[in-house]
């Protein structure tokens, strides 16, 4: 992955009325890298990737994909990129491939052996009209257009929605491939499992503000932990709750479950010598607990 920023926003910020939609935005992201823009529903996503695209105007600040200007230079920066919208609608007495033909004359053609290969990794069918696919079909159809191109910028709006596991799985493998490649790809979703399995950092948004931008192996290195402890005589929950890094300390008998965002060093340190550990195991916080830790943390830091 290279420095090279392909999406900047600076102070970029959206008001409707008295409502603070997106609030003072400062953001780069990489060419060559994922990642992920995490909220809930209302937190911002959308507003945010809407504006960046100049769909909508900021009420101030600016954005630029590949070094253009997302206003003053939106017609060439839509030569260079894939789009998923949240809301994505499509003409229903089209079939999937006369949309995807509608999109391909847009753009001045594309290669229709690399369309047929993308509609078979996604199993999606290009002869039904689109108004009679379900939701998560439809959807399939939405991301071949996005990759059809082969764009150096993929700016998908929760982009999984409706499909199944195996095709999410598929669509995983696609970004993973795009970024290799050194395309840059924006995920906004809410899908936490499927955030941590492809970014390389997270943007976590809350009310408008950008609240977190980290590594996902840094925040799950920061993570709290759920240990349990296996003693071969029943222990004490006083000596526990005294090691720095503990929390919902529950004992058992001879069983210690809890959760540490510590050393493990030091917890170690704590039972030496006043119980012999039978057994120990761990289990790494995901990416869902590590959000929501932000999500209940007290103040918004823009």
């Amino acid at each position: 992955m290279t420095d090279k920023i392909t999406i900047r926003t600076d102070g970029l910020t959206k008001h409707y009325g008295d409502v603070e939609a997106l609030v003072d935005l400062d953001l780069d992201v990489l060419s060559g890298e994922i990642f992920g823009f995490l909220g809930p529903n209302g937190a911002g996503k959308t507003t945010t990737i809407r504006t960046i695209l100049d769909e909508i105007r900021p009420t101030s600040g600016s954005a630029s994909i590949l070094g253009m200007d997302s206003h003053r230079e939106a017609v060439e920066i839509r030569r260079h990129i894939g789009y998923v919208p949240g809301d994505l609608a499509m003409y229903p007495n089209l079939t999937g491939r006369d949309t995807l033909t509608y999109f391909a004359n847009l753009r001045g053609g594309v290669d229709w052996g690399h369309v047929d290969e993308l509609a078979e990794r996604l199993d999606a069918d290009l002869t039904k009209k689109v108004g009679d696919l379900s939701s998560g079909n439809r959807q399939k159809v939405g991301l071949i257009q996005a990759f059809m191109n082969r764009p150096e910028v993929l700016v998908m709006d929760e982009p999984s929605s409706g499909l199944d596991p195996l095709v999410q799985r598929e669509f995983q493998t696609m970004m993973r491939e795009v970024a290799a490649a050194g395309s840059t790809v924006f995920l906004s979703s809410h899908t936490l499992s499927e955030v941590q399995r492809v970014a390389n950092r997270v943007g976590i948004i809350r009310h408008g503000h950008l609240i977190a931008v980290e590594a996902v192996a840094s925040l799950r290195s920061k993570a709290i932990r759920k240990v349990d402890l296996y003693f071969d005589s029943p222990a004490e929950q006083a000596v526990f709750e005294s090691v720095e890094g503990v929390r919902d300390v529950a004992v058992e008998n001879h069983h210690v479950s809890m959760s540490f965002d510590g050393h493990m060093e030091t917890l170690l340190k704590a039972v030496s010598g006043r119980y012999t550990l039978v057994d120990i195991t761990t289990q790494e916080a995901d990416l869902e607990e590590i959000f929501l830790t932000y999500y209940r943390d007290e103040g918004v830091t823009a």
